[in-house]
């Protein structure tokens, strides 16, 4: 079928649509609801038979869909309906959610059902939950959908019915006022509730030093305590505060935006608090640094966001950042943590997450907030650079680049420079650059190419399109897709690991790459690919009028883009852009 995916951005949730919907053979065009003309425009120059809006904050016009059926994502279960439904099934801690495929009419959530699923909320992170199993249920319910569209025969469920009707649940938007948190009087469970509930967007408003800002993020602390609401301590970027009987680990901060001033945006909340007192000339906070060894107990309730763990001759270097930004700091602690998990007498090293992001490369947001964002830039390109190389002269042991989540840019190619990737299924692949304007490095003219071939490697590129994890594999970007839930994961990776390292071949394997990367060096030094993708990442970062600056600024504030992509816009030139 022809289908029209309507969204109000290009998400991971309408990405993983679009790219499961193209692997299956329908031809998928994309348009960005940016008003109410753009959607005709689209319509009318498409001719879609069928409209789907994975994510979708405005209302369809009428007009279409009343002449073509629209089905719409909701992120709850049957008979839920409103603006905030996940917020809220996290805030209130249901340990069962769903996902409702319906088709828009007049009336906000209430037309007919083609199709509902229930799924887990394990205790995470809404944002989490929204990439993971979430998307997983989603996915489900719209290829489910779709096919019982596509078979003609099906009659979708009315809500109009007795039964259905006696489930609906209609709640308003959840505002700040139901968000906010009491350190008076809240909880350490309380208060993770609500920070888990607004994470990513819009976030908790609170007060810090007399300012007010949206916290990000929130994971239990165990043993650091202090009078409720008092900042006890930082750790690589994050904050510590005290609740009434414990405290919580903050990650990011993001200021409250000022009138007439530029959209503040999410940063890690030491830098952030750092800032801000810098611009008002006032002294920083003083934290005491709360370090925690890289190999923690199973015991301990405390948040870090890179972890060993040895299980025979496993290691395991589990790292987890915010949205997947790896910064310069970032990049030089995990090659820091690397380097330690390989003087440990394992035969293969895991590098991965557990789930959610692996890496979506070099961190925007630092560099937007850098005073030079040329330098920082190119700090950030060179601290990735070290990291990549690290792994790929890695040649003592076999290494897995484990991938519980999404993976872009800079990311894929992290994970490419390892000797297998390992993804979960549903897992999305963007292993492009230019979208934001970058010739890209972390040693990808060597590591892309050698996997999937010169030609596919230009045709990845210059397409700029999510790659399911199953197509991944079909390319040769990916070794292994795990089949299993994100929660189900990290243990998956641990026994395929354990069956690698037993395997007879597994030390032969290992003894071969040294020789492998002699003969590479000796063809063509790796520094050499190194210094020729630096050369052109260079010319971008300190040219003031690349279109680099602009696309990040308007990435990193979140400006409304002005027009769909082009390269989403066609049937026909989507289809041109991925053929072999």
């Amino acid at each position: 079928m022809e289908i029209l995916l309507l969204a109000s951005a290009f998400n991971s949730l309408t990405q993983r649509v679009f790219a499961a919907l193209r692997d299956r053979g329908h031809a998928v065009a994309v348009e960005l609801a940016l008003s109410d003309a753009a959607v005709r425009e689209a319509v009318t120059r498409l001719a879609p038979e069928l409209v789907i809006a994975p994510m979708l904050k405005s209302v369809v016009p009428e007009d279409v869909w009343s002449t073509v059926p629209c089905l719409i994502v909701h992120p709850g279960p049957l008979g839920d309906r409103g603006p905030s439904s996940l917020d809220r099934a996290v805030q209130e801690e249901c340990a069962e959610w769903g996902v409702t495929v319906l088709q828009a009419e007049a009336e906000m959530d209430a037309g007919p059902v083609w199709a509902t699923a229930a799924c887990p909320l394990p205790t995470r992170g809404k944002s989490d939950l929204y990439r993971g199993e979430l998307a997983d249920t989603a996915l489900d319910a719209v290829l489910l959908a779709v096919e019982r569209f596509a078979s003609g025969g099906y009659r979708p469920l009315r809500q109009d019915t007795p039964d259905v009707a006696a489930r609906v649940r209609v709640r308003p938007l959840l505002r700040q006022d139901e968000r906010r948190i009491d350190w008076r009087r809240d909880t350490t469970a309380e208060v993770l509730r609500r920070l888990r509930a607004a994470d990513s967007q819009p976030g908790v408003l609170d007060e810090i030093g007399g300012a007010q800002w949206f916290l990000h993020g929130g994971h239990e602390e165990d043993l650091l305590r202090g009078a409720p609401g008092e900042l006890l301590a930082s750790r690589a970027g994050a904050i510590c505060r005290a609740t009434v009987d414990g405290a919580v680990w903050i990650p990011q901060l993001r200021a409250r935006r000022r009138p007439g001033g530029p959209p503040p945006f999410t940063l890690p909340a030491t830098l952030a608090l750092a800032l801000a007192l810098r611009d008002r000339t006032e002294r920083p906070l003083p934290l005491p640094e709360s370090s925690v060894p890289l190999e923690l107990g199973p015991e301990r309730r405390t948040w870090s966001d890179i972890r060993y763990q040895e299980v025979g001759d496993v290691g395991l270097l589990w790292f987890s950042f915010p949205a997947g930004a790896m910064s310069t700091h970032h990049c030089r602690r995990l090659l820091t943590a690397y380097r330690e998990a390989c003087r440990r007498p394992t035969s293969v090293l895991v590098l991965g997450s557990r789930r959610d992001f692996f890496s979506n490369g070099i961190h925007l947001n630092v560099i937007e907030a850098a005073p030079d964002p040329a330098a920082e830039s190119w700090a950030n390109i060179n601290a990735i650079d070290d990291l990549v190389e690290a792994v790929l002269t890695t040649t003592d042991r076999l290494v897995v680049a484990a991938l519980g989540g999404n993976a872009a840019a800079g990311g894929v190619m992290l994970a490419q420079a390892a000797d297998e990737v390992w993804c979960r299924s549903g897992v999305l692949l963007n292993p492009h650059y230019r979208l934001m304007g970058l010739y890209g490095s972390e040693y990808w003219t060597y590591s892309l190419p050698r996997r999937v071939g010169p030609g596919e490697a230009e045709r990845l590129l210059t397409a700029a399109l999510p790659v399911r994890a199953e197509r991944g594999q079909d390319l040769g970007l990916v070794d292994r897709v795990l089949e299993c839930g994100p929660e189900e994961f990290a243990g998956s990776v641990i026994r395929s690991a354990q069956r690698l390292a037993a395997s007879p071949g597994c030390q032969a394997r290992a003894a071969r790459k040294k020789a492998e990367l002699d003969l590479v060096e000796a063809e063509k030094p790796l520094h050499v690919y190194r210094d020729e993708e630096l050369a052109r990442m260079h010319a971008v970062f300190f040219d003031a009028a690349h279109p680099y600056h602009a696309l990040r600024r308007a990435f990193v504030r979140k400006e409304r883009p002005t027009a769909t992509p082009e390269h989403l816009r066609d049937y026909h030139r989507l289809a041109v852009a991925t053929s072999p």
